[in-house]
């Protein structure tokens, strides 16, 4: 994979939500809330290396230093490369690089084959695997779906085997614990050749939250110290709900989604100075006229525009989120949002962009959409790559064959230059009137539904290594049976 073809730092047209004046307001106000006000965290192990540096506890709360989150995220690193199954350089998170994936877990899935919406299962992570490993804009993958069928405290471990053994494109892993990261860490070393191979080439991020407001829950902390012992790139993204568990006001969303980022980051330097993290603030919206968790609504894109300008001042790899809608239909509503967001990500170069295929709200799976942005993304890398100028490119030769009145259709600068200049779409319509007729009047989402199925009916996933996946069935066995049900 041509990491440098994925990334995308074009300087061209970005927005701007926040002033430098405005960054520092909000950065000085997350200081305020983790030094005055305090948060609620009770990790044997985070207290004591918190206790250590100079942190105070009253009230149930741990109070941090100004000057010891300054210390700690000086020492964050601000590139990290991970690569994929093969052991290949995938992305490098960081500066303005744009990459893109789909989302995890969700609860429901648009089946492919009836149209109807139904519970997820196992294949449909298995599925959506595949399809994102061959659709060539999409950069990393997230299991797409939830394991209904499954025992709740083993799925994540059985849409870990589904995501490896259906693609070779690096992953984005949900966790319940320590324990299954455990297993996880396990396979990857098992896959890489050894702890310390893995760590030079991480293969995998760990996903990581706190519960706003001001609270972080001993499971996550302990995925966040597991990550940093072991080299295991992670993400700690709190995700305030603007009007519910976190202020009305964007800018106040923002401080505390920061405030609880950089509890965690202190925690994590803590145990490990320069262990690899991302960061992100995930402020969507709660619409008090309905009580609904909006993905789009305008000031999520406002915020969630903030927060990559936030990663962009800290100068730390920053987690985002595109191609998803609050519609439950691939319509036009979904075509506005969807465009609107992931085109705002590709411009203020968010580095780790998920959520591809998210429909209604975040509750259901939609592989159709999951083929929509591949195609959109292609075509915004295209268009933000620019124009290359050049002798050949002028066609000043050219132009004085053809000379006046002539036409360029059958020379030969043309026939050299027809594929490189043009891009094509795979799924957005070009066709004539009649020939749309003729196709049965096929709308997006038919045509993306087409487009998944013949990729799931044709694409081969480069085969994973029977040693590793022998390895992976009797790992995850071990766990089960190491579980009382």
């Amino acid at each position: 994979m041509d990491v440098d073809r994925l990334a995308n730092a074009s300087q061209i047209g970005r927005p701007r939500i926040l002033s430098e004046t405005d960054l520092g307001k909000i950065h000085r106000a997350a200081l305020d809330i983790v030094a005055s006000i305090g948060m609620s965290i009770q990790h044997p192990r985070a207290l004591e290396l918190l206790r250590e540096h100079g942190c105070t506890e009253s009230e149930g709360r741990v109070r941090i230093p100004p000057d010891l989150v300054e210390k700690t995220r000086a020492s964050v690193p601000s590139r990290i490369m991970v690569f994929d199954r093969l052991g290949q350089p995938a992305m490098e998170l960081g500066g303005f690089n744009s990459y893109f994936g789909s989302g995890s877990d969700l609860m429901s899935t648009w089946d492919l084959e009836s149209g109807e919406l139904r519970e997820s299962c196992l294949q449909d992570t298995e599925r959506s695997a595949r399809l994102c490993d061959a659709l060539p804009n999409i950069d990393f993958v997230m299991s797409g779906a939830w394991p209904n069928e499954l025992d709740a405290r083993v799925a994540f471990l059985h849409n870990f085997r589904a995501m490896v053994s259906n693609t070779t494109k690096p992953l984005v892993v949900t966790a319940e614990d320590r324990k299954d990261v455990h297993v996880m860490w396990q396979v990857g070393c098992a896959l890489r050749g050894g702890a310390e191979e893995l760590a030079a080439k991480p293969y995998f991020i760990v996903y990581g939250e706190s519960v706003s407001p001001l609270r972080h829950m001993d499971e996550a902390i302990d995925k966040l110290l597991y990550c940093a012992d072991t080299g295991i790139p992670c993400l700690y993204t709190p995700a305030p709900l603007v009007g519910g568990t976190g202020p009305i006001t964007m800018a106040g969303a923002l401080a505390l989604g920061l405030a609880e980022y950089y509890q965690g980051m202190v925690v994590q330097q803590l145990a490990r100075p320069g262990a690899p993290l991302i960061f992100g603030i995930g402020p969507l919206v709660l619409d008090l006229t309905t009580m609904q968790s909006s993905y789009s609504a305008i000031e999520f894109f406002m915020g969630h525009t903030a927060q990559i300008e936030l990663a962009r001042w800290l100068d730390v790899p920053n987690w985002a989120y595109g191609g998803m809608t609050d519609s439950h239909s691939l319509d036009c509503q979904a075509g506005l949002e969807i465009a609107e967001v992931t085109l705002l990500d590709m411009l203020c170069g968010s580095n780790l962009t998920h959520d591809a295929g998210y429909q209604g709200f975040g509750l259901a799976a939609s592989l159709e959409q999951i083929v929509v942005v591949d195609e959109f993304v292609g075509m915004n890398r295209r268009l933000l790559s620019g124009i290359e100028v050049n002798d050949e490119t002028l066609a000043l030769d050219a132009i004085a064959d053809v000379g006046p009145g002539g036409e360029f259709i059958s020379h030969r600068h043309t026939r050299r230059f027809c594929r490189e200049a043009q891009w094509r779409p795979t799924v957005l319509s070009r066709a004539s009137q009649a020939n749309w007729e003729k196709d049965g009047r096929a709308d997006l989402n038919e045509r993306a539904r087409r487009k998944a199925l013949a990729v799931l009916a044709s694409h081969e996933v480069a085969e994973l290594p029977q040693s590793v996946s022998e390895a992976m069935d009797a790992l995850i066995l071990e766990y089960e049976q190491n579980l009382s049900f």
